[in-house]
């Protein structure tokens, strides 16, 4: 009595995790070229870091024993990243973020609740030509992706639904 078996990929995250438990080096591929493709929104929100914030942001600051501070533009930069999140209660799968604990503060100072520094932080974007964020949001690297991923996103979705295809074919 033969016995058979299917398996139905539905989504990015059961794609990506199919990709790993066939072959690891699939996944390693299409992960780079997820991030080839995405170069354009991470150089955006690199650029985005372009201006000093807050001169008191120069100095050293450390929140017990963990270094946050001094802000430079150069670490701001290289802090912008691209992860991918295929846990089960993920909200997004394809990540842009920023690592570096000095920009994020920048980032979300003041976005939750109304405070001094997120308040001076505001004032000074609005005078620097920052983009003006709103309240719950990043001051510069969500504007900048959200911007730059217009350009981005029918490719990506071509190769995501090339490799679900594949991957469907393989298993079946």
């Amino acid at each position: 009595m033969p016995v058979s078996h299917s398996v139905e990929v539905v989504g990015l995250k059961e794609t990506i995790n199919a990709l790993r438990k066939i072959d690891p080096q699939l996944q390693k591929d299409f992960k780079a070229d997820a991030t080839a493709i995405a170069q354009p929104a991470i150089q955006a929100a690199k650029l985005a870091y372009s201006q000093f914030p807050l001169s008191g942001m120069a100095r050293k600051w450390s929140d017990q024993g963990r270094k946050i501070f001094p802000f430079t533009i150069a670490s701001a930069q290289s802090g912008v990243k691209m992860r991918f999140d295929t846990r089960r209660n993920a909200v997004g799968v394809i990540l842009i973020e920023q690592k570096n604990p000095a920009t994020a503060v920048f980032e979300g100072a003041g976005r939750k609740d109304t405070n001094r520094l997120g308040t001076s932080l505001d004032s000074v974007s609005s005078e620097r030509g920052f983009a003006m964020a709103m309240p719950g949001r990043t001051r510069l690297i969500g504007p900048a992706v959200y911007k730059a991923r217009r350009g981005i996103e029918s490719e990506m979705e071509k190769m995501v639904l090339k490799t679900i295809n594949e991957i469907q074919k393989e298993l079946n």
